[in-house]
């Protein structure tokens, strides 16, 4: 054992003043006691899970109910978005993601009949424009003028 001196507090260098935080360190050991375990301490490691963002597709269904509500689907998809919207400002994360999940549903299936049917549409009036000429031609070859 060395003769050493040693300060009072631990952690405080000799000719200096301990401070507020040592002292309230130095007491909290005191009244707690030191750790009764011989085993070495390990750190607790908590996950807080962070809040789940739910996306609602709201804009993607205001979008599909504005220019392709074939069907009205564009304009179902809104609403549950809206209601997804609803029970994720609640705190329900699993009511969002399944309304979520259906607008998502709902937006596809509005997405892709839209530009089917308006595809269709301008096919058929391409190919009416087209046709109109040639029969008018044919009809005027038929009955020779007027």
């Amino acid at each position: 054992m060395s003769r050493n001196a040693q300060p009072f507090f631990p952690g405080t260098h000799a000719g200096v003043a301990p401070t507020y935080e040592m002292l309230k360190e130095e007491h909290e050991v005191a009244v707690l006691g030191a750790p009764q375990s011989s085993a070495p301490a390990t750190p607790t490691v908590i996950n807080l899970r962070a809040e789940t963002a739910v996306p609602d597709h709201i804009v993607w269904s205001l979008f599909n109910t504005i220019f392709l509500n074939w069907c009205c689907l564009g304009f179902v998809a809104f609403a549950y978005s809206v209601k997804s919207r609803d029970r994720k400002m609640v705190g329900d994360v699993i009511g969002a993601q399944t309304y979520a999940s259906t607008a998502k549903c709902l937006n596809i299936w509005a997405l892709v009949l839209g530009l089917l049917l308006t595809t269709t549409f301008i096919a058929l009036l391409v190919t009416g424009s087209l046709m109109i000429p040639q029969m008018v031609s044919e009809m005027v070859k038929q009955y020779g003028g007027y």
